[in-house]
Order: C-alpha cells, then structure tokens, then sequence
C-alpha cells in the first residue's frame, strides 16, 4: 500500500467562482465539466493528484456553488457541500478576484470557521483581474483569520505550485486513498452524463440550463469494442424539448457530435451515443424525482 501524505480536501465558493477549473487543473486533467453558467457543477466530483517526491496523494472534492436556493435542488446541492466539510481535512476556499467579498462569501467564511478544518483561501482569476483588485481580495479575506491566503489563475494554471506546497504542509500522514494512475473516481456513465450536458450550457438561453438533467444508465460494449452510451436529456416543458433538441433536429445532432469526440478521446474507444429528449415536469421541485434522476 502506497503512503505518504495524504488527505481530502473540499473545494468551496460561490457559484462560478472556478471551482472546476481550477480542480481540473490541479489534477491536470479534466475532470469536472466547467461553464460561465452558475451551478454548473451539480455533484461532489474527486479529483486525484498523487505526486512522487514527495510522496503524496490530495483528494479534490469539487462541490457545487453555495446559493440562496430557489427549489428542493438547489437545497439538495447546498446540503451536498455542507455534507463534504464534515470529513475534509483541508477546505480550499475560493474566491473571484473580479467580484467584490459579499455577504454570500462572509456566510460561507463563517460556516468553514465553525466546521473546525484548516482554510486556505484561494483568490482566482488574477489572470483578468486587476492587482489592486487582488490586493483588496487578500486584504479583506485576511481578516477571516484562516490559514493562508494565495493568489492563483486556474484557467492559465499560475500560482499553483505554491498552494499545493501549502496543502502538503497541512494534510497528515496516511494511506493513499485511490490508485496512484487514478485520476477522479466518478463513474464513467457519470462522466459521459456531465459531458454531454456540458455541451449544452453554453447553446442554451436563460433558465433552460437549469432546468436540464442528463442521465446515462449504463454503457455497453459492443463486440466491435464500441460503446454504446444511451442518453436521456430531461427538461420540465414540452417546449424545452423542442428547444433541446433543435430546428430539424440540428443541435442534438451537434451536441451529439461534439460530445461524442471527446468521449472518445477520454476513454480511448469508439463511442455510439444515442440521445433522447424527454419531458418530466417540474423535475427540479420534487424530492421523489429528484431522486430518480440521481441528485
């Protein structure tokens, strides 16, 4: 069994704060699904950095963005990230250094200083934000009294040396957790899901997004070697699945194809995808729904 330092860590913040983005570059490759749209990320997502010298493996665990919920999922996604803060071992704590501390962000401060873990606060975005604006983040953060504070860029991977030193000073000692070839332990009708969504949210107007699930069952392996992925793509209007599925059936096509090429890339095989739109009315209000879709 492979040992060393080793520990979960939570990653927190508002909604589109990246989050993801900076999980996947961490990790140093995708694995969670990134969007300008809030609340892209609708699960906790490990992502699995195992480094050599020194020996070492750190759990990233992306969470969805803390919100005013407005439905029983955006109580559901709340309740996840809450629910990972109890069994962390560090809380990286993430701010957009282009939006100015708010009330949203002080909550979110004071719910991390009671859960007891070591925080370490992370301005993002220094990439597009101005100095004086990350100088004011750093700042104002200061005052949390956490236990460090780091400026970084995850779009262009800038300062993440330092914050990973900083989480290998905190994290104990202890058995690796995963594999050391293991990137994220997200199943791959999961993964196959969150891609094709992810297609989606940037072809999709106003509040269509949010009223989007996508589910995929199984996958199966063809005896050719392809895989066949069946795709449901859920809205709450019989509208919506127009709008899904598009004029002469144009952008499921594309989404299709799209999604499809990186799912190949990501598993290495030929992949089918057969995607179906259908129709389950208020999905996002209702606890036994809800369920059934998976959240």
């Amino acid at each position: 069994m492979n040992t060393g330092k080793s520990g979960f860590i939570s990653v927190v913040g508002r909604p589109n704060v990246g989050k993801s983005t900076l999980v996947n570059a961490l990790v140093g490759q995708k694995v969670a699904i990134t969007s300008s749209r809030p609340q892209t990320t609708r699960n906790t997502i490990r992502g699995v950095l195992t480094l050599q010298d020194p020996s070492a493996q750190l759990v990233f665990v992306d969470t969805p963005g803390l919100h005013k919920p407005k439905n029983a999922l955006g109580e559901r996604l709340n309740r996840l990230v809450y629910g990972s803060l109890a069994d962390t071992d560090v809380t990286l704590f993430v701010l957009d250094a282009r939006q100015a501390i708010g009330p949203g962000d002080r909550l979110i401060a004071q719910r991390l200083a009671e859960a007891g873990a070591p925080v370490v606060v992370v301005v993002n975005k220094v990439d597009v934000a101005s100095p004086a604006e990350v100088l004011v983040h750093l700042s104002e953060a200061g005052e949390w009294d956490f236990v460090a504070y780091l400026p970084v860029s995850a779009l262009e991977s800038e300062g993440l040396g330092p914050l990973v030193d900083e989480l290998l000073a905190i994290v104990p000692e202890g058995p690796f957790f995963f594999p050391t070839d293991m990137a994220t332990d997200q199943p791959d009708a999961l993964l196959a899901a969150e891609i094709v969504r992810e297609k989606y949210l940037s072809r999709l107007r106003e509040e269509l997004p949010h009223s989007l699930a996508v589910v995929v069952d199984d996958i199966e392996t063809r005896d050719n070697g392809t895989l066949y992925i069946p795709v449901t793509i859920y809205v709450e209007r019989t509208s919506q699945k127009g709008m899904v599925i598009g004029k002469g059936g144009e952008l499921i096509k594309v989404v299709g194809a799209e999604a499809r090429r990186e799912l190949e890339s990501i598993f290495g095989a030929k992949v089918f995808l057969d995607l179906r739109a259908k129709v389950e009315k208020d999905w996002q209000r209702h606890d036994q729904l809800l369920d059934r879709l998976g959240f």
